[in-house]
């Protein structure tokens, strides 16, 4: 392939795409790259495997350390497991990328994006999303592109394109906007609190900028004489969907009605109905097509007989307004909420159900010590002070699998939660703790995300975090019918399942917190999703109304198990007396009373100890040893040890002086245990700091009044 470089401009940060250049065995290939973030995308496609009646799409995320210029630690000087933000990296590829595809593609392709070169000013991920949709078109694969995407920022009152890492964090809006000609196909936002309105102009101004990059992928196209591939799709057995369908139709319609049904209920019916048809295929003649059809085709049925069920459920909605279990299209299922659910040696609990899917929550607080570090030089966040984990058992949805580390759903289920929820949390230097939440999904029907997000704030609440807001959420819908838009309010599964878009919309009562929208379509013009946006509020403000009902702010008192912080500010170059040679110091105040002890750079010091009585030990022992000594300071002290010359006196907690004999009185001192022993109280004035910071005491003229104030200060 000739080689091109093509290059696009966004407020003064150019986009380059290489093609031809890398990777000339990959069906597709393009080097794309901002600042000096450079990003190889690939694309390959393989024959079919029998048997596969889904689309075999393989996405990877690659990050190496040489991009950044490091070597990697450990033994074998390797990158070894990737951290998260690589598998949401992957996913945020897969999402835009997947509905792009025919429905009926069974071949198998993998998107591989490695980052060859990585700039501290420039993201990789949405390069790599637009860069995935070049790849693919230039390695002919049928693809309903071109597809892009680009990063949403706001500062002060102005959005940008691609902000910088700098500007996302100073921001108030970090929002990836994915799609393609037919309109937006993937949204993915953090926010602080804003209002609706100002997330929808965000997200029409980021797709403004999708366009001009799938008019830039059109001409570099057109420049290299490619045309998008557009297969037809396959001819299938007409005859056995006419004798499915037409025995399949009139029950599933029944079913699709009885309102009244769960899940459980309405999924075994369905089964039934497909059984007997099934039963109807096998007592047919062997050389009957029918039996036939299904004889070369086993999942032929089965697909079928779904798509039968997705027409009519769909109809039902777009005709009658109707859903399967009876609700309006703007209806939230029913709501109930629990806190303390788990005994209090457990921080925080909350429990949430929003009809049959349920959420448990378990909210733990630890110390500054306890937060993930994150900091390298690809990710420049150094740590997470908030973790959001997410659990989706088998028995969630009443299945029998092994149990697995977690997948990409599980993570990226966990990270969007997080997202929704940082926005509220206290500030550190007013609630130091490091704070993890586990969502533990019990029971799965629709948006347990959402439903985590609804756990964590009852969790948090019970755990006494003073969040600035309690935060809600709610999972929106589409049907698109020809013309024919309904957007659905707290869809469940099977309108997830066989739906069109699944739109999450996470918040307070003042504004949104997260997005995340998928799509199974093309894409939307920017006035439905504003209408599902607007859709969305009045059904997180009812179930935040349910979740105020059980716990309206956060608890005074935390659990008497959750560690106990406190927190003093020390001098930056006192931070080595404190820590000592080799660590002997802080290990020793560990040691004696039991607490724990964290030292930021900029001298904050935090205590924790579940006893707090422990953690005031401790914080009076750095206090003592990082206070400013005065020459003339009287302080109430007791004798720790004796020997020949004086008197060794701990005047302030771990700091210790000495009463030379000739000043333990005003008179001779034949030997010092004849005026105090081990464990006396004694008043003491700094009478000296030597070079070496040694300090010597005496007893020797102190007025009445400085040894009143120095019992007073020390009964304090």
């Amino acid at each position: 392939m000739v080689e091109l470089d093509k290059s696009i401009s966004f407020d003064g940060r150019d986009i380059r795409l290489k093609v031809g250049l890398l990777a000339p065995q990959a069906g597709g290939s393009v080097l794309i790259q901002s600042g000096d973030t450079c990003v190889l995308v690939t694309a390959t496609r393989a024959a079919s495997r029998e048997g596969i009646d889904f689309l075999p799409l393989l996405v990877d995320y690659e990050e190496r350390l040489y991009a950044a210029g490091r070597i990697p630690g450990g033994f074998l000087r390797r990158e070894g497991r990737p951290p998260e933000k690589v598998t949401l990296t992957g996913r945020l590829i897969d999402r835009p990328l997947r509905p792009l595809f025919p429905s009926w593609l069974r071949d198998d392709i993998q998107i591989v994006a490695t980052t060859l070169s990585m700039d501290e000013q420039v993201p990789p991920d949405v390069l790599a999303v637009t860069g995935a949709s070049i790849a693919v078109m230039l390695a002919k694969i049928p693809f309903n592109g071109p597809m892009a995407a680009v990063r949403v920022g706001l500062v002060g009152d102005d959005f940008i394109i691609n902000p910088t890492y700098a500007e996302i964090e100073a921001g108030d809006l970090d929002l990836v906007v994915a799609g393609s000609p037919e309109g937006v196909i993937m949204v993915e936002a953090g926010a602080n609190q804003l209002p609706e309105a100002d997330i929808i102009e965000a997200i029409d101004f980021g797709y403004e900028a999708v366009l001009d990059l799938i008019a830039a992928q059109r001409d570099l196209l057109k420049e290299l004489e490619i045309e998008v591939v557009q297969e037809e799709k396959p001819v299938t057995d007409s005859d056995l969907e006419k004798y499915i369908r037409d025995r399949a139709t009139d029950p599933i319609k029944e079913i699709l009605k009885r309102f009244e049904y769960d899940k459980n209920q309405r999924d075994e019916a369905l089964d039934e109905i497909k059984a007997g048809i099934e039963a109807t295929i096998a007592e047919l003649p062997e050389e009957d097509p029918i039996r036939v059809a299904t004889a070369e085709n086993s999942k032929a049925l089965g697909n079928i007989f779904k798509d039968t069920t997705k027409k009519l459920m769909r109809r039902q909605i777009v005709e009658e307004g109707v859903r399967v279990d009876g609700r309006k299209l703007d209806e939230v299922r029913p709501v109930s909420c629990r806190v303390g659910v788990l005994p209090r040696r457990v921080h925080g609990s909350g429990l949430f159900n929003r009809g049959l899917t349920q959420v448990m929550s378990i909210a733990t607080l630890g110390t500054p010590g306890d937060a993930q570090e994150l900091a390298d030089d690809l990710h420049p966040e150094d740590e997470k002070r908030y973790l959001h984990h997410y659990n989706f058992p088998p028995f969630s949805v009443g299945e029998t699998k092994p149990m697995r580390a977690p997948g990409r759903r599980e993570i990226g289920h966990g990270a969007l939660a997080e997202r929704a929820i940082v926005p509220v949390l206290p500030p550190k230097d007013q609630f130091p703790y490091v704070i993890r939440v586990v969502s533990e999904v019990l029971s799965s029907n629709g948006s347990t995300s959402m439903g985590s997000v609804c756990g964590s704030t009852l969790a948090l609440m019970d755990a006494g975090v003073p969040l600035i807001k309690p935060v809600s959420g709610a999972a929106m819908g589409l049907i698109k019918e020809g013309e024919e838009v309904r957007i659905l309010t707290d869809i469940q599964g099977i309108e997830d399942f066989l739906g069109d878009m699944d739109f999450k919309v996470a918040g307070t009562d003042t504004g949104i917190t997260a997005l995340q929208m998928d799509m199974k379509i093309n894409g939307l013009p920017i006035e439905t999703i504003a209408k599902a946006v607007h859709q969305a509020r009045p059904a997180r403000l009812h179930i935040l109304e349910k979740m105020l009902a059980v716990i309206d702010e956060p608890r005074s008192e935390m659990s008497p198990f959750a560690p106990r912080l406190l927190m003093i500010k020390i001098e930056p170059e006192l931070i080595g007396l404190v820590i000592g040679p080799g660590g002997k110091t802080i290990k020793g105040i560990t040691e004696e009373t039991g607490a724990k002890i964290d030292i930021d750079d900029d001298g904050t010091v935090t205590i924790s100890a579940i006893d707090v009585e422990k953690a005031e030990r401790a914080k009076g022992i750095v206090q003592g040893l990082t206070r400013k000594l005065n020459e003339g300071d009287v302080y109430v002290g007791r004798v720790t040890r004796i020997i020949p010359i004086g008197a060794f006196v701990e005047f302030l907690p771990g700091k210790e002086g000495m009463i030379h004999i000739s000043q333990l009185a005003d008179y001779r001192v034949g030997k010092v245990e004849d005026e105090v022993g081990v464990g006396d109280e004694v008043i003491v004035k700094v009478r000296e700091i030597d070079n070496k910071g040694r300090i010597n005491l005496t007893r020797l003229g102190i007025h009445p009044d400085e040894a009143a104030a120095a019992r007073s200060a020390a009964n304090r």
